[in-house]
């Protein structure tokens, strides 16, 4: 049985990354607002995310001074604490000697940081104006607007957040409960700062959890297998490794026939 599913993994695994990547780039195309081959910047005024990017700031106009700092503050904290989590997992995992965790960590945070570069040219294309100075009057952000050049779409922030929450949620699927809204609250943020379209962190989201997830996917056995080489016999091998009371990696001997079998 346990065969049957290794192999239906194999099969499934060349056609899912393309299929993640092709989602993920087909999402970011459809919220892309156009610039490609277009002179200058693009500009959004009008339309279901402008509308929605005004209500939030609207909102927060009359907020306290101190409001955008504690914000931004707070979206720097998302990824502090997502990239601690990562580190977490990788460290208990080398303790434990899980090859599969261990390897996914190091995956995971290489996923995140080809994501953000690949966000970082996605903006080169798409040229698209932050909406703190698109949008003028009536749209003003309470953190500090970035300057000229420094383009909208998509979100790196989102996109760091997105990987980072997806590749702990895929290694350890109990941390999604954390991790996840933990990605949601740094996209939201970046709007409630006014530094950010919904459109960009959306973008943002797809770019990162698509790119993390396909290299998972796509790396994952053979990381898992150089990490089973490189920390020794004892990883992985649930005969010899187990974990005592306390959680600490322990060693099992393996077991024999001759083991709780019961006299004639």
């Amino acid at each position: 049985m346990e065969r049957e599913q290794r192999r239906k993994v194999r099969a499934v695994r060349p056609l899912g990354v393309p299929a993640v990547l092709g989602a993920g780039a087909g999402v970011v195309a459809w919220l892309a607002p156009g610039g490609l081959g277009e002179a200058g910047a693009v500009e959004v005024t009008g339309g279901v995310s402008a509308s929605a990017y005004r209500s939030v700031t609207g909102a927060l106009a009359d907020a306290p001074s101190w409001t955008g700092t504690v914000l931004e503050v707070a979206t720097e904290g998302t990824l502090v604490i997502l990239g601690v989590l990562l580190l977490r997992v990788w460290w208990t995992a080398v303790r434990r000697k899980d090859a599969r965790v261990a390897a996914g960590a190091v995956l995971t945070g290489l996923g995140t940081v080809a994501a953000y570069a690949l966000s970082e040219a996605v903006k080169l294309v798409v040229d698209e104006e932050r909406p703190c100075r698109a949008l003028g009057a009536g749209a003003d952000a309470l953190a500090a607007c970035p300057g000229v050049g420094d383009w909208s779409f998509p979100s790196n922030h989102a996109t760091l957040a997105a990987g980072l929450a997806a590749g702990l949620a895929v290694l350890r699927p109990r941390l999604g409960v954390i991790t996840l809204p933990l990605a949601g609250a740094a996209a939201l943020l970046r709007v409630l700062v006014g530094v950010h379209y919904p459109h960009d962190v959306l973008a943002g989201a797809a770019l990162g959890g698509a790119v993390v997830a396909a290299v998972l996917l796509a790396l994952l056995p053979l990381a898992r297998r150089a990490a089973s080489r490189l920390g020794g016999p004892r990883w992985n091998d649930p005969r010899l490794v187990g974990h005592d009371s306390g959680g600490r990696p322990g060693c099992r001997r393996p077991a024999s026939p001759g083991w709780n079998s019961r006299g004639p």
